[in-house]
């Protein structure tokens, strides 16, 4: 059996020796027509290494507080932890089987005999203790508390993802609800500028130097203007809500508040070799354990079908007086022998079944790894093209507002109509709000790539 089992395992092995290299493969292939990379290491990678708080990087002391207490409070993060003191409590369970169970027994009763002639009563006081011990000839017992003792761990890793998900959650929610703030205090600049605007489109109506087209448009931009400030107080609060709900609060006691701006981003962190993110991140780690567990698993139901050997062991004393009870004792012992010859092939198709979720983990776990190394390169090359996304904005910012001054002074001088003023300021506006949610986004990705690289740390409750 044993022999079967390590066969299994061998196979695992190849074939994650076979995703590793086929990855490597792909990741030469791609770099073929750009500079070289060397084969294991990713596309682009900064100096300084990750810490396992990657939130700190921000150094913020508002997101710190939040992240702690979200780790401390957050409900579902709270259920993982009574996922895992389940799966302790399966592993310590199924580990006393190896330990022999001794069960004690006390039995008292009282027997009345009446006839005609007669009245009488009979006592009976017992004691007793039976044992038993199934030998583990086959490893089937230590199979299964090995698996059980793999979840166990599996937890314990499924946990850490979950807290990693919870703090890019939490630093998500913080920085997009910066990001919606700075909209907000825009949209007022805008709404302002935009009414003083209307003011004197109207005073030059008044004066007949502009048509009524002119001033109904402008009244038309003040209005979209006082919508889009009413939708983006909406998200803002929206924001706040789910703030409140990743730190364990009801909406309405959402905590408040500073007003916060979108800085820098850190330094970009070091990504570090391909195998390394393998041996760090925790789901990677979660679905190599649920391979073991599985391959234990297999292990116990090839050794259910062989016999098993258990020893059994009894003593018993019994008398009419409880002061007369050890007096005299009944002991035995035996050895049983079970082994199962029909079943149906229910032990056989146990085999299979065993052996196709172990199958099906091994997969699981390839396309973990594939999906971890994806998450990294989208990441990175997602903030490497916000960057020049960023640098294309600001130099439209610039042309739009020398454009806007230009166009402005030729309407003064009567040489344009009012609709190319309308249109410039339109579009320098939405410039300056695409350049915030830009910004936002910026701080999105380098989120998701913290969160890819991160590998967790010691939690505690």
């Amino acid at each position: 059996m044993q022999t079967g089992t390590l066969t299994y395992r061998a196979r695992g092995w190849l074939c994650l020796c076979t995703i590793i290299a086929l990855t490597a493969c792909s990741i030469g292939t791609q770099t073929q027509t750009a500079d070289y990379q060397p084969q294991g290491q990713f596309s682009v990678s900064g100096e300084e290494a990750l810490p396992d708080r990657w939130w700190l990087t921000f150094a913020d002391p508002a997101l710190d507080q939040l992240v702690e207490r979200a780790l401390s409070d957050n409900l579902s993060l709270l259920t993982a932890w009574d996922r895992l003191d389940q799966a302790r409590a399966v592993a310590r369970r199924a580990g006393a089987e190896l330990w022999p169970q001794l069960s004690g027994e006390a039995v008292g009763s009282s027997t009345r005999l009446r006839s005609d002639s007669n009245d009488e009563s009979f006592n009976d006081f017992s004691l007793g203790l039976s044992a038993s011990y199934e030998i583990d000839l086959w490893g089937r017992i230590n199979s299964t508390q090995e698996a059980a003792e793999l979840d166990a761990m599996a937890s314990a890793e499924a946990l850490q993802t979950a807290a990693l998900t919870l703090t890019a959650r939490v630093a998500s929610t913080w920085f997009g609800l910066i990001e919606q703030r700075e909209q907000i205090v825009l949209l007022e600049q805008q709404l302002f500028t935009n009414q003083q605007t209307l003011e004197l489109v109207n005073l030059q109506f008044r004066t007949g130097q502009v048509s009524i087209a002119d001033l109904l448009q402008q009244r038309l931009v003040v209005e979209n203007r006082r919508g889009e400030l009413a939708l983006a107080r909406a998200q803002e609060q929206v924001l706040l809500n789910q703030l409140a709900i990743l730190l364990g609060l009801t909406p309405d006691h959402a905590p408040e508040f500073a007003q916060a701006t979108l800085g820098d981003l850190p330094p970009l962190p070091a990504t570090g070799l391909q195998s390394e993110l393998i041996e760090r991140r925790p789901d990677v780690r979660t679905a190599w354990l649920q391979i073991q567990a599985a391959d234990q698993r297999v292990a116990a139901a090839v050794a259910d079908r062989f016999p098993r050997l258990s020893l059994t062991g009894r003593a018993t004393t019994s008398n009419e007086e409880i002061e007369d009870l050890f007096d005299d004792w009944l002991s035995s012992i035996a050895a049983n022998l079970l082994a199962p010859l029909v079943d149906g092939g229910r032990r056989r198709a146990e085999v299979y079944r065993t052996r196709a979720v172990a199958s099906a983990a091994l997969h699981s776990y390839g396309q973990t790894i594939l999906e971890a190394l994806a998450e990294v390169e989208d990441a990175l090359v997602r903030e490497q093209r916000q960057l020049e996304y960023l640098r294309s904005l600001d130099r439209q910012l610039e042309l739009a507002a020398e454009a806007t001054e230009r166009i402005r002074d030729r309407y003064l001088n009567g040489a344009v109509d009012y609709q190319r003023v309308l249109a410039s300021i339109l579009s320098e506006q939405q410039l300056q709000r695409t350049r915030i949610a830009a910004s936002g986004a910026l701080y999105e990705n380098r989120i998701n790539l913290c969160r890819a690289l991160a590998g967790g740390w010691d939690l505690s409750r």
